[in-house]
């Protein structure tokens, strides 16, 4: 987990963070400097649930909350990335609005 060591304005309305990473974290992005997204794990977040279901509960789901599925269809495309810090594994599903 990393944290943010200092920030400046810039002119056209964006920020310049410096931050600091262990160098798992850092690995993880595998060399992809662009399209970087900032999460908080102290940020306000909606909570639900895993499920197990299928013969001996092998499959597992992630349930979407109710109020969040509006913009979700059946033929969503989805990507995936699993981020692995020494005391929680976090799941980022990405699907594009159509």
């Amino acid at each position: 987990m990393g944290s943010i060591i200092s920030s400046k304005v810039r002119d056209d309305r964006k920020i310049i963070f410096e931050i600091c990473v262990d160098q798992e974290e850092a690995l993880q992005l595998k060399g992809l400097v662009d399209n970087i997204y900032l999460l908080s794990d102290n940020a306000e977040q909606i909570e639900t649930n895993v499920v197990q279901r299928g013969k001996n509960e092998a499959t597992m789901y992630f349930l979407i909350p109710k109020n969040m599925r509006s913009k979700l269809k059946n033929t969503s495309k989805a990507k995936f990335q699993k981020i692995d810090s020494k005391d929680k594994t976090m799941y980022v599903y990405t699907v594009k609005n159509e």
